[in-house]
């Protein structure tokens, strides 16, 4: 009787005391949380729950598996098998602390400072930031379990004394890896390119989604993502439109008939602008720039407070304007001309329709054949 009420209250206990104090855990940081609304770090920290309840778990049966008697032949296997869950749920654990200190962090930082811009860039070194704990953490709690192993740990003093050849052959072996991690946190802390940004690499545009330690993904402006390293950003020229203030101008091209009523297209534009929401209301011209002998170029200049505002200004301007044009002035659109041409003064035409003074060939006199 007694070889089955001592594993049963030993796992059983372990298991119950695991889950009253989980429950305990749990209702505390949802005080919290209601108490101290004004940051999230309490409701964030609650997600660490299955990770801190199995650490627990695996802790008790690790020290308290040797009284249950059970299994008692395999007694070894299942204390490593306990150990490397309890190691494996610790890194778990930190993993969701870090995330959650870090988290809340950066969510008192935005509610204090409006400025955008500043606001992407720690949004960016955080998101590294995480990525490179969450790797230092994984590879630690990896080394770990592998020196739970007896045979790994007579092997340690050999893997670390040809660890300087192995990181050298390693080092040569991953240097575009290498060089791309460089490159991503120098992006994240040199504050280049951050999370929202527009940019135009390869003459695409988009958006800036996803930053890591080796690649880098623009959202375009038709829902395709482009994936590149990160050492493409530190390596060769890129725009970035969201640099310094978000601000933006744009220009709108017309060709059209010198004819074109220059002093009405101006009245048109600003009408147009106040009645368009995404004018800023900061500025706008209109001009003409060029000229060729069937065409001139009409430039407008108009303003918006970013990038995707700005593109709506300029296909509204576009369209509204060649729509008033046609409706109002149709002979102000470009088109061929098929007048006659007219003589300089001075100059008569002839009777056959040639220019005064011409040279005309005499008709050739038809030969008959004979010599």
């Amino acid at each position: 009787m007694e070889n089955v009420l001592r594993p049963l209250i030993v796992i059983g206990g372990s298991v119950v005391l695991t889950l009253a104090i989980g429950w305990l855990t749990d209702l505390l940081l949802r005080k919290a949380d209601e108490r101290h609304s004004e940051t999230p770090l309490w409701g964030l920290l609650r997600r660490g729950r299955v990770p801190y309840q199995l650490v627990l778990c695996a802790a008790m049966l690790r020290g308290s598996y040797d009284q249950a008697r059970l299994l008692h032949d395999h007694r070894v296997g299942i204390g490593q098998a306990l150990t490397l869950v309890l190691i494996g749920a610790t890194a778990w654990l930190v993993v969701r602390i870090a995330a959650a200190i870090v988290e809340s962090t950066y969510t008192r930082y935005a509610r204090a400072h409006h400025d955008a811009a500043r606001v992407r860039r720690v949004r960016t070194q955080v998101s590294l930031i995480m990525r490179v704990v969450t790797a230092i953490v994984g590879v630690v709690a990896v080394a770990a379990m592998l020196l739970t192993f007896p045979a790994m740990r007579a092997a340690g003093a050999s893997l670390l004394a040809s660890a300087g050849v192995l990181g050298i052959v390693a080092g040569v072996a991953a240097q575009s890896t290498l060089s791309n991690m460089f490159a991503g946190l120098q992006i994240a802390f040199g504050d280049m390119v951050r999370l929202g940004d527009t940019v135009v690499v390869d003459g695409e545009w988009g958006t800036v989604e996803e930053i890591t330690l080796t690649f880098l993904t623009v959202r375009t402006w038709d829902e395709r993502r482009i994936t590149m390293p990160v050492s493409y950003f530190t390596s060769k020229p890129f725009e970035n439109w969201s640099r310094g203030t978000p601000q933006m101008t744009g220009i709108v091209y017309w060709h059209l008939d010198h004819s074109a009523p220059i002093e009405a297209m101006r009245e048109k534009l600003r009408d147009i602008l106040r009645e368009c929401p995404a004018w800023d209301g900061r500025d706008y011209g209109l001009a003409v720039t060029d000229s060729t002998p069937n065409t001139i170029q009409v430039r407008a200049l108009v303003t918006a407070k970013d990038a995707d505002d700005i593109w709506t200004v300029r296909v509204t301007v576009r369209e509204q304007m060649i729509r008033w044009l046609t409706e109002r002035h149709a002979s102000a659109l470009p088109r061929v001309n098929t007048a006659d041409a007219t003589l300089p003064p001075g100059r008569r035409t002839s009777p056959d329709g040639s220019p005064d003074g011409a040279v005309r060939r005499a008709p050739e006199t038809p030969r008959t054949g004979r010599g």
